[in-house]
């Protein structure tokens, strides 16, 4: 990394943290991500006489990404979520001006020592799968509880009428679709055809919903804690199920669907989601999200296939995007829809 990018930012810490000794060591990009440049750094600086040494993540948007996301909604997600006591990252900082670092970025806490599970591996979390499973369910339900209100997201994006959050969403990934899409998707647009003639009954409750919560998204460590729950910049006002409908969603499930997330059985995992949001599930009303979970796949593979052949973004996550997940999805969508 330019050692120009890591000079203006220790100005611009040095400047919002009133640190003026802070030095800033060993920024590095880290692969993958597709909405946000991530890079992790060290921040050092004198307290007390004892140097401070802190692991931290820079998250800038790219000049192109994948989904078009806010960054200024998944700072505040984090904020929220972390002070109602949620494995979440602190988050540092946040700056929307592009005369920083070109671009807006925030700044948030490393969390140290801790591994992603990947999509292609066949059991990434071993023995703590059980372990795993039962917090990331857990974390889940937790979300869907909370008080918009009262944690103070209640203006996010979304719609607040429990009738018609399913509309809003099915509108926007649409939309996507619509505008991305390099040849005829027939399986998409049977399922875009399918939802609205058979729309879901009205949301239990309006929640936060994180819009991406899934494999890849937590950190874990060896013993097989949860330490955090990542990438919030998708996060609405909405249906709880939709998350519920992604999180089972089969691409996530390292091959062995009855086993979401790769982790505990489907019927464990719901059970630990109904305890810790408060609400009954309505299984047909499930159904209904996880044939959208699918559609809204679609739609974002179908938008890094866009994004890659118009060059807008190299990264290879892209390519694999509008290949492999982009193929997954559709045979999901055309096995469901015909069974529905």
């Amino acid at each position: 990394m330019s050692d120009d990018l890591t000079a203006r930012l220790e100005t611009y810490l040095a400047n919002s943290l009133s640190l003026p000794d802070l030095e800033v060591a060993g920024l590095a990009r880290i692969p993958g991500g597709a909405s946000r440049e991530t890079y992790r750094f060290r921040a050092r600086h004198m307290r007390d006489g004892q140097q401070i040494d802190r692991g931290l993540i820079l998250r800038r948007d790219p000049p192109a990404s994948l989904i078009e996301t806010e960054r200024t909604t998944e700072f505040r997600a984090y904020r929220a979520f972390h002070a109602l006591g949620l494995p979440v990252p602190e988050p540092i900082a946040l700056e929307l001006s592009t005369d920083i670092l070109d671009r807006p970025f925030f700044i948030m806490e490393e969390i140290e020592n801790c591994q992603v599970g990947s999509i292609l591996s066949p059991d990434p979390y071993g023995a703590h799968r059980e372990k795993i499973g039962q917090q990331f369910f857990a974390s889940l339900g937790r979300i869907a509880r909370a008080d918009v209100d009262a944690i103070g997201l209640g203006d996010l994006e979304g719609e607040r009428d429990p009738a018609k959050c399913w509309r809003h969403e099915l509108d926007r990934w649409q939309k996507v679709i619509e505008e991305d899409e390099r040849e005829p998707q027939p399986i998409a647009h049977a399922a875009l055809r399918w939802l609205r003639r058979n729309p879901p009954p009205p949301a239990p409750k309006i929640s936060v919903v994180h819009g991406d919560y899934r494999t890849g998204n937590f950190l874990y460590d060896e013993k097989g804690d949860m330490r955090a729950i990542l990438d919030w910049e998708m996060a609405h006002l909405g249906n709880p199920l939709e998350d519920l409908g992604w999180a089972l969603d089969p691409l996530w499930s390292h091959g062995d669907p009855s086993r979401p997330a790769g982790t505990i059985a489907r019927a464990h995992a719901i059970a630990i989601w109904e305890k810790e949001s408060g609400l009954k599930l309505d299984t047909a009303a499930l159904a209904w999200w996880e044939i959208f979970a699918s559609l809204k796949g679609l739609a974002i593979w179908i938008s890094a296939a866009r994004e890659y052949a118009d060059a807008r973004n190299a990264d290879p996550v892209n390519a694999f995007s509008g290949w492999y997940c982009l193929a997954f999805h559709n045979k999901v969508l055309a096995d469901r829809l015909g069974a529905a």
